[in-house]
């Protein structure tokens, strides 16, 4: 068994109180973490290694930020793009967990479609897409997760009339959300919940109630290649730590895996 868990952590720091409960109670293989909000010199290492994990990461103050947290130490480590631009090394870690690769993801948010970070959204989906071209193949054993601020169906929004023209909600960042999975990525929550509706990640603070009233989003995926999505077994939300006192905005989602054949 291989269990895998994303949460968007929105400040680690602020959020031990939830996280390493939630670790010794789950016991995840891996879990990725984004949004940390701390530079790497006050990364909260201590606190993982006393629950029993390893971890590594890579951020700055107030902004992006990304870790992974496993049981094993991982066999190969690396941070960021490597395609000549912004490296965004607090957004993407890749690692591999006995013999599978995960890449951990912080996508851009893009704030605004007619500003200049919405463009920067979709080129790093594009510059996803290369990167996986270059370094692996599809028959490869792979996860990738993480919070990829991509709500791809009208199920994975609460209100999809209101909501269409969002920055995670537009035709436009689907296509280049389809243009990086076709490389041979499969969506391991939607296999074992086939357009079950009310499934969310994400609960805006802003929003009164939002998850007592089920105004959600489904913004973080797990996806994974074909070897591992024939052996997932599960895929699935927990809202416990979305309800929990000084909750992160999102909540976890976790995938377990079976053995390799």
């Amino acid at each position: 068994m291989f269990t895998i868990a994303t949460y968007n952590v929105n400040s680690i720091r602020s959020r031990l109180h939830i996280i390493i409960p939630w670790l010794r109670e789950n016991c995840p293989d891996v879990l990725c973490m984004q949004e940390t909000k701390v530079e790497n010199a006050k990364f909260p290492v201590d606190e993982f290694t006393h629950a029993g994990y390893h971890v590594v990461f890579s951020g700055e103050k107030r902004f992006n930020g990304v870790a992974i947290a496993s049981l094993k130490e991982p066999e190969d480590v690396a941070f960021g793009l490597d395609d000549g631009e912004p490296f965004d090394t607090d957004r993407l870690i890749r690692g591999v967990f006995s013999g599978v690769t995960v890449l951990n993801l912080y996508v851009p948010q893009g704030r605004d479609r007619e500003l200049p970070q919405f463009q920067y959204k979709l080129q790093w989906f594009s510059r996803l897409r290369s990167f996986l071209e270059r370094h692996y193949t599809p028959h490869e054993p792979m996860v990738c997760c993480g919070d990829l601020n991509v709500a791809r169906e009208e199920i994975d929004v609460h209100d999809p009339r209101r909501l269409m023209g969002h920055v995670d909600f537009t035709p436009e960042v689907w296509e280049a959300f389809d243009s990086f999975t076709s490389w041979g990525l499969l969506d391991i929550f939607r296999k074992h919940h086939p357009g079950e509706t009310g499934q969310f990640s994400f609960f805006d603070y802003r929003v009164p109630a939002s998850l007592d009233r089920g105004l959600g989003w489904r913004v973080d995926h797990i996806l994974a290649t074909k070897p591992m999505a024939t052996r997932s077994l599960d895929c699935r939300i927990d809202l416990k730590p979305r309800r929990a006192e000084k909750p992160s905005d999102h909540t976890v989602m976790i995938a377990e895996f079976g053995d390799a054949p």
